[in-house]
């Protein structure tokens, strides 16, 4: 290796062990699949760093506890259980000093609770549908809110949630649709004004004022799917249900601006995707942000529209690793004593 280059672990959650366990289809369906491993493993080597597969929490704690350490850690996984699961491994890593890829556990927690994190974009005057959130079937007895509605769980992604009746139209299908969900996922229902414009996921690499898009991508549904929503199915099925087309518009270059500015006030790191919406009136809106988005080459949003506008999965990883490295370099002096202890 030459001096420059770091020793770099990977954490993931593969899902081919979480469908052994007995987990669902759909509960797994955040998790990563072999060749997108192998794909990270093989782009860090070939960008010069020695790179190691660590796996999921678990191990990671196994191995920080056995005294072994990392320049790096490139973190890609996203937990299994509770409000804290996409924060659990930087908390770790942070307990230990090591450096690690994306954002921190604040921002991890901050964005999976979607409602929470639309409360920050309010309050910094980023555009967000209006919303409530729903614990129990109880809460619906206040809610005043026009329809169209849109429903779906507080903290989940991939799709997962939703589906061709989170478009709510009236009292009844909202009781339904918010009973089915609390039942279902075990956690609240975030309730929102529905926008009936275009839809883009941003692309974003890099932290603070050098964080920058990597492409806007339009997404619309064929014929074959599931209308009116970018729903559990459309996602997994997306090669014969959703086309998507790089776009430079007015439109596009609006959701742009708005996904950058959630993306730097909400304090994400390195990269990942912003989801906007235009309402009624053609205002971006932002439905979410994904602070660490899937890195399936060719099948996940990111790698596809960065490819799309001609950044190589190879030189994506790249500019990730060094926004990593930045600000790892601006970073307080680690406790080598902490770094090292077993």
């Amino acid at each position: 290796m030459r001096k420059s280059d770091m020793r770099i672990g990977i954490t993931y959650d593969l899902r081919d062990d979480y469908l052994a366990m007995g987990i669902s289809h759909e509960d797994s369906a955040e998790f990563d699949s072999p060749e997108t491993i192998q794909a990270l493993r093989t782009t860090i080597e070939e960008l010069g760093h020695q790179a190691e597969l660590i796996g999921n929490a678990q191990r990671l704690v196994q191995r920080l506890a056995a005294g072994e350490r990392w320049d790096m850690v490139f973190n890609i996984a996203e937990g299994l259980y509770g409000n804290g699961r996409e924060a659990l491994v930087p908390a770790l890593l942070d307990a230990y000093g090591v450096p690690y890829t994306f954002s921190d556990p604040l921002v991890m927690c901050l964005t999976l609770n979607k409602g929470m994190a639309k409360h920050v974009f309010r309050d910094q005057g980023v555009p967000t549908p209006d919303f409530a959130v729903v614990e129990r079937p109880a809460d619906l007895e206040g809610l005043d809110m026009a329809y169209p509605l849109f429903a779906k769980p507080i903290s989940e992604g991939t799709g997962k949630g939703i589906d061709g009746k989170s478009v709510i139209r009236s009292r009844a299908e909202l009781e339904e649709v918010c009973g089915r969900l609390l039942e279902r996922f075990r956690q609240p229902v975030l309730v929102e004004t529905y926008l009936p414009g275009r839809e883009f996921t941003v692309g974003i690499t890099g932290t603070g004022d050098k964080a920058e898009s990597c492409g806007v991508m339009e997404v619309l549904l064929r014929g074959e799917a599931e209308p009116g929503v970018y729903s559990f199915v459309n996602k997994e099925g997306w090669e014969s249900r959703v086309d998507y087309f790089l776009r430079d518009d007015e439109d596009a270059r609006a959701a742009e601006a708005v996904a950058l500015a959630a993306w730097r006030g909400i304090g994400c790191r390195d990269g990942g995707r912003v989801d906007v919406r235009l309402d009624e009136n053609g205002v971006a809106n932002i439905i979410e942000i994904n602070p660490l988005a899937g890195l399936h080459p060719g099948y996940s949003d990111l790698p596809i529209l960065a490819e799309m506008n001609g950044i190589s999965f190879k030189e994506l990883i790249g500019r990730i690793l060094a926004s990593a490295r930045e600000r790892v370099r601006k970073a307080p002096a680690r406790n080598d004593a902490l770094w090292r202890c077993a």
